[in-house]
């Protein structure tokens, strides 16, 4: 029998509730809500709706779009990790949020350390959960208020401000979307209503005591313009840069995104931003280090000078450095 003929056949067979359930896990990756699975089982019940165009539906959905462009950040990231790329200049649909940038952003940075820190887990978007999960770091940890399960994950509850861990425990924190809820209103994520100020302050002191020497801080914050009804913190990228001095965090790289009329891109021009930053803890030593190797540099080149004049003199001509 023709392939696509048994195919046809085997489909023919599934019942019309069992075809819903399906098609709404392959595209949507969950079951239909009870209203959804009602009106889909009426229209293919009454064939004013074929099951090709049950998958065209879903598959146009708003819903789809936006779980496309998710995956899309998190297979943009792998493809960073393979050529140990640090993404830049991404883009992303105008009518979503800025999730797919901040998945690509942090996660496209990731290079197999073995301890990891996942911060607000517990309301972290599927995709980025599964897609954490299979970078395999040896020792991934999540915390959060509240508790969610997550297979391969250990899940620990606690407040960002008073973390409990030892000094130094993870080589890379992920900190994506959730600075800016610390000390903030928190109701909707079945923890307290509060106003503390100086939350995203002191959570940024914890996640620089709790990260390696060598370790980094992939992290990613509102920016946009204030509109004072917002219930969680938004600085200015400026704002924030100077937090992070404050608390003596060095910005290894960065780069601020804003939605416009043309998506999501690289730059400021939009009224909504968000700030993606790699940050390393010890400012005030790497700050030295900088301007110490300039130094090394011009020494190492004042002694070959005087050593090996010719060498000196070839590496001149050849507009190479000393």
């Amino acid at each position: 029998m023709d392939d696509r003929l048994a195919v046809q056949l085997k489909f023919s067979e599934l019942s019309n509730e069992e075809f819903v359930r399906r098609a709404f896990l392959l595209l949507l990756r969950r079951l239909p809500d009870e209203d959804a699975r009602a009106e889909a089982l009426a229209s293919l019940r009454t064939h004013s709706l074929s099951r090709a165009g049950l998958i065209a539906d879903l598959a146009s959905s708003e819903e789809f779009r936006r779980l496309r462009a998710l995956d899309d950040g998190v297979a943009r990231a792998a493809a960073a990790r393979a050529t140990r790329e640090r993404p830049h200049g991404l883009t992303a649909p105008a009518e979503l949020d800025e999730r797919a940038i901040e998945m690509a952003w942090t996660l496209g940075r990731y290079r197999s350390e073995r301890r990891v820190l996942d911060v607000g887990y517990a309301f972290a978007e599927p995709v980025w959960l599964a897609g954490l999960v299979a970078a395999h770091p040896r020792e991934l940890t999540g915390v959060d208020l509240v508790a969610r399960e997550v297979p391969g994950m250990q899940t620990v509850v606690a407040d960002l401000r008073q973390l409990p861990f030892g000094d130094r425990s993870f080589d890379v924190v992920f900190c994506v979307s959730t600075l800016e809820h610390v000390g903030a209103d928190n109701t909707r994520y079945g923890s307290a209503a509060e106003r503390d100020p100086a939350g995203p302050r002191d959570a940024l002191r914890e996640l620089r005591r709790v990260t390696t020497r060598g370790g980094r801080i992939l992290l990613t914050v509102p920016s946009g313009e204030r509109t004072g009804d917002e219930w969680y913190v938004k600085h200015s990228a400026d704002d924030w840069r100077a937090l992070f001095r404050e608390t003596d965090i060095y910005v290894y790289d960065e780069e601020e995104y804003a939605r416009t009329a043309d998506g999501w891109q690289a730059g400021t021009n939009g009224a909504e931003r968000v700030l993606c930053a790699e940050l390393h803890p010890g400012r005030r030593r790497h700050e030295l280090v900088r301007r110490l190797v300039p130094l090394s540099v011009l020494l190492s080149s004042v002694w070959v000078a005087s050593t090996k004049p010719e060498a000196a003199l070839a590496r001149t001509k050849a507009g190479l450095p000393w």
